[in-house]
C-alpha cells in the first residue's frame, strides 16, 4: 500500500511538472519577446505602408470625402501615426539605425500634435519627412565592408581561429 501511494504521488508530480513545464515554454519572458516579430527591412516597410495610409486619410479629410466629423477623421489620422509608432519598435539592427530611427519617430510624433491640434498641412510635412527618413534607414541595414572590417578585432579571430591582416584596421 505505501509503495502505491508512493507511486501515485509520483506518478502525479511527473505529470504535474510536465504539463507546467509545456505551458512554460509558451509564455514569453522579457523585452526580446514583445518585439522582433519580423525583420528591420519589414518593419520599415510597414511603417511606410502606416505612413501612408495617415497621408492618405489626410487627402480624404481635406477633400471632404471623410463621412462622419472631423473628430473622427483626425482620430484615424492619430490611430494610424500611433500604429506606425508601434511598427518601429520592430527596426533594430544597429546603434546607427537605432539613432536614425528616434529621428524620424521624432517626425511622427510632431505630425500626431500637429493632427491633434488640428494643423494638418503640418502634419503632411511631417508625414512626409518621416517617410523620407525611414526610406533612408533601409540604405543603413547592412554595414558597409569598410564598417566590418574596422569592427573586426584581433580576439574575434583568435575565437574563431581566423587569419585577419587587416582586422581592427582604420582608414
Amino acid at each position: 500500500m505505501k509503495l502505491l501511494k508512493s507511486a501515485v504521488v509520483a506518478t502525479t508530480l511527473a505529470l504535474s511538472l510536465g504539463a507546467f513545464s509545456t505551458t512554460a515554454s509558451a509564455v514569453c519572458l522579457g523585452m526580446a519577446c514583445m518585439y522582433n516579430k519580423m525583420t528591420p527591412m519589414e518593419g520599415i516597410d510597414a511603417t511606410m505602408g502606416q505612413i501612408t495610409d495617415a497621408l492618405t486619410a489626410i487627402q480624404v479629410r481635406n477633400s471632404g470625402g471623410a463621412a462622419g466629423s472631423d473628430k473622427d477623421s483626425d482620430d484615424v489620422i492619430v490611430n494610424h501615426i500611433k500604429e506606425a509608432l508601434k511598427l518601429t519598435k520592430e527596426i533594430n539592427a544597429n546603434d546607427k539605425l537605432d539613432r536614425n530611427r528616434n529621428r524620424a519617430n521624432d517626425y511622427l510624433k510632431k505630425a500626431r500634435a500637429a493632427v491633434q491640434g488640428g494643423d494638418l498641412p503640418k502634419a503632411t510635412e511631417d508625414l512626409e519627412e518621416a517617410e523620407k527618413r525611414f526610406a533612408a534607414l533601409k540604405g543603413m541595414i547592412d554595414l558597409t565592408q569598410d564598417d566590418r572590417v574596422s569592427q573586426q578585432t584581433n580576439l574575434l579571430n583568435r575565437i574563431l581561429d581566423t587569419t585577419d591582416t587587416a582586422a581592427g584596421a582604420r582608414k
